[in-house]
């Protein structure tokens, strides 16, 4: 017997819908594109003071909607206006930015109502969407009544209003301080919408950063005036970069004046560089129809090199207070290994890791590890030791001498760093045969993590163990476990790192997966060794966690790993690196 199904939309659709936004800032954001998209010029938002009942309002004077394309487009779920219109407005011609046709339920993540007033061709429809009858209602989304009302409008006008009232109390209200820098990012360069929150356009000002401002008279170019932020957030900006205004209208893209050129700026900081030039001096430099500068004007190239200096002073000034931050978290095991060197490489050595700092300027900190683990390690080979030895007594000599040998330098820097990665990788080739294979014992890990303890992160690539302490826990485990007991001998690895503490390391089977017992165990030989060493910490390796075996029953001080995942994790982060020196390889 063949029968039909059908879908069936619960009406809480809607309400889930408008909680997919990450914040109630994202939700209203979501809004003011839909403003956009109906080609709005001006769109205000009124945010409501803290402790109050008021409403949240987004009002535009864009194209509005009929009665028939609220019925038959604006209550469509999911309905695309891309498919229907295309990917440009009609009027202005803007790239669409709504796509799933679900951002009319943004509002709903923030207020328990919403209602939406639109004008258009002499007419106001209203319809109201109340969440509370959404989730009470016991029937399809579809077959829910809304009220909706027509009433007449002036001619001429035209504009939605969205009200959000009854605040829902489940997220926190939107913030100005939060919604600005969002929609000054997505909306800063645009030059036909004016967007204001609580009666205040946006500006330069509501992005996050150091503010920068000079004012310059270039006998060429006349008085210009430069205005603009290095942002502080961790994201690079859209259309970062300076734009360059005269008359009143930007004129062409934002840029960076040659600093992009420049080996000393990390590309990745540029993109957090935002403002602009006002240089009326270059309104006969503008190209006939406004879109950009002629290259060669005169005044355009005696305003280059003035932005040019003002921008590299700024971003060199966020540039090194970034970086020293970020090297603070490791810089300490830095120094360490450098203080193991002998001194008359260790000062080239510390060149090497400025280039290292400055070239991944902005990856995360495990990265910057990693790189400046394998430069270390590089550092020792002679050939590199050679170059920058050459580089060293050329300074004030030979001038070609000098350039060839930078070439070189940085030709031998990432190939040995390529080299070291590549060493490195067949390492982890080596060691994921051994942890696959079923048969293989403790100590055969053992071997190869011990002159190779990179593989178990930055941290611990700077413990090294020592006669003596191999001896001791030799005679440790000789003597508590014997008789009986010596088929239950553990793998231990007791080593000191350079700041003098010290890391017991037990390696069970790779086909052992570690449970609660072991975890214990572990806390007892760390008892017995303690007492003559003074406070250990633990390393626990195998297969990985027992279901019995939480995190939460980790004695302090221990962490346990999975083999595969230790492998997996120094794997990414070579692969990456490589990835990043061959990208820097001239073509």
């Amino acid at each position: 017997m063949s029968e039909k199904a059908n879908f069936k939309v619960d009406p809480r659709l809607a309400s889930l819908l408008g909680e997919t936004y990450r914040s109630t800032e994202h939700a209203v954001k979501e809004l003011v594109d839909n403003a956009w998209d109906a080609d709005a010029t001006t769109i205000s938002i009124t945010l409501p003071d803290p402790m109050t009942a008021d409403s949240i309002v987004i009002e535009d004077n864009g194209s509005g909607m009929t009665e028939q394309e609220v019925r038959n487009e604006y209550l469509v779920v999911a309905n695309d206006r891309r498919s229907r219109k295309g990917d440009r407005t009609k009027q202005l011609k803007r790239l669409v930015k709504g796509r799933k046709g679900i951002g009319k339920f943004a509002g709903l993540m923030v207020a328990n109502v919403m209602a939406i007033e639109t004008t258009a061709r002499g007419k106001t429809t209203r319809v109201v969407i109340s969440k509370d009858d959404l989730l009470n209602a016991s029937r399809d989304l579809e077959r829910i009544d809304l009220p909706l009302t027509i009433t007449d409008a002036a001619d001429g006008t035209s504009g939605t209003k969205v009200t959000l009232s009854s605040l829902s109390d489940r997220f926190e209200f939107p913030l100005p301080e939060r919604l600005k820098p969002l929609l000054m990012t997505e909306y800063g360069r645009e030059e036909d919408v004016r967007i204001s929150v609580n009666t205040v356009p946006l500006g330069i000002d509501d992005l996050p950063g150091e503010k920068f401002e000079k004012d310059e008279t270039i006998a060429e170019a006349g008085t210009v005036k430069l205005n603009f932020k290095v942002s502080d957030g961790g994201k690079s900006l859209k259309q970062a970069g300076i734009a360059i205004r005269v008359g009143g209208k930007i004129v062409g893209k934002p840029g960076f004046f040659g600093l992009e050129d420049d080996p000393e700026i990390p590309p990745k900081l540029l993109k957090k560089v935002y403002g602009e030039v006002e240089a009326d001096g270059l309104a006969d430099s503008v190209t006939a129809d406004w879109g950009d500068i002629v290259e060669n004007s005169k005044a355009f190239h005696a305003l280059k090199p003035v932005v040019q200096a003002h921008l590299k002073n700024a971003v060199e000034e966020v540039y090194k207070r970034e970086v020293n931050l970020q090297r603070a978290r490791i810089q300490r095991q830095i120094n360490l290994r450098l203080a193991e060197m002998p001194e008359h490489r260790r000062r080239f050595a510390q060149v090497a890791l400025e280039k290292v700092m400055k070239r991944f300027y902005g990856e995360s900190e495990d990265k910057v590890e990693t790189v400046a683990s394998v430069i270390l390690d590089a550092f020792e080979k002679d050939e590199y030791w050679l170059v920058l030895k050459q580089i060293d007594e050329s300074k004030g000599g030979d001038v070609e001498t000098f350039a060839s040998a930078l070439e070189v330098f940085g030709l031998l820097d990432m190939a040995l760093m390529a080299n070291q990665a590549k060493s490195r990788l067949k390492v982890l080739d080596h060691l994921d045969d051994l942890v696959r294979n079923p048969v293989t014992l403790e100590k055969n890990v053992h071997s190869v993590i011990e002159r190779n303890l990179w593989v178990l992160g930055y941290d611990h690539s700077l413990i090294s163990s020592n006669k003596t302490l191999a001896r001791t826990i030799e005679e440790y485990t000789s003597v508590k476990f014997t008789g009986d007991r010596a088929s239950k001998r553990p793998d231990l690895f007791l080593a000191q790192n350079l700041r003098g503490g010290f890391l017991l390391i037990e390696f069970k089977r790779p086909s052992k997966a570690i449970d609660r017992q072991d975890q214990q165990q572990a806390q007892e030989y760390r008892d017995d060794l303690e007492p003559k060493f003074g406070q250990i910490e633990i390393l626990l390796l195998g297969k990985e966690r027992d279901v019995t075996a939480t995190a939460k029953n980790d004695p302090p001080g221990l962490q346990v790993y999975g083999y595969e995942a230790l492998i997996s994790t120094a794997r990414t982060q070579l692969d990456w690196l490589l990835a990043e020196l061959k990208s820097d390889e001239p073509n």
